[in-house]
């Protein structure tokens, strides 16, 4: 499995590996530095001593390149942070077919909803389920409640 991080940064870490090896350090020393496998070390040094530094250089991505850049994505997050209700929604509850609405709209790239998950989630945000609140509710009765009647019950006192 890839490790996380960009292809620049594990190709730094590569590179600090190589140079460890060639300090004389052994691969198992070289592997808890760098944090890598001991396996993976080995790999690594094999494919130097073949074919040199250049074994090293940072592959491509595997996968399409994505549809939004990280600038379009930046601006996302800002406008989630306003609110769906700032968008034209009636409520503010981000859904994922809204960001995917979202994103056809000020970015003219079509998303299917399920995938919006995997962008939110690459940008830290979690799944969150909208508060229930009864249209009925009195917050003022429910405070005094909680204030008066409750304190009661909990000492154990009779509520007549």
């Amino acid at each position: 499995m890839r490790p996380k991080g960009k292809a620049e940064e594990l190709e730094r870490r590569r590179r600090r590996a190589a140079d460890l090896l060639r300090e004389g350090r052994s691969v198992t020393q070289v592997a808890f530095i760098v944090g890598a496998g001991t396996g993976t070390v080995s790999t690594w040094k094999k494919r130097l001593d073949q074919n040199g530094d250049a074994a090293l250089d940072a592959k491509p991505h595997p996968g399409p390149a994505p549809r939004l850049t990280w600038g379009q994505k930046q601006r996302l997050l800002k406008m989630l942070a306003k609110g769906a209700r700032h968008h034209g929604w009636l409520a503010d509850l981000w859904t994922l077919s809204r960001v995917a609405e979202l994103i056809r709209r000020k970015f003219s790239v079509d998303y299917d909803p399920s995938s919006v998950w995997h962008i939110l989630r690459g940008l830290g945000w979690t799944a969150q389920k909208p508060e229930q609140v009864a249209r009925e509710a009195d917050e003022a009765a429910m405070e005094h409640w909680r204030r008066h009647r409750w304190p009661r019950i909990k000492k154990g006192d009779r509520v007549g």
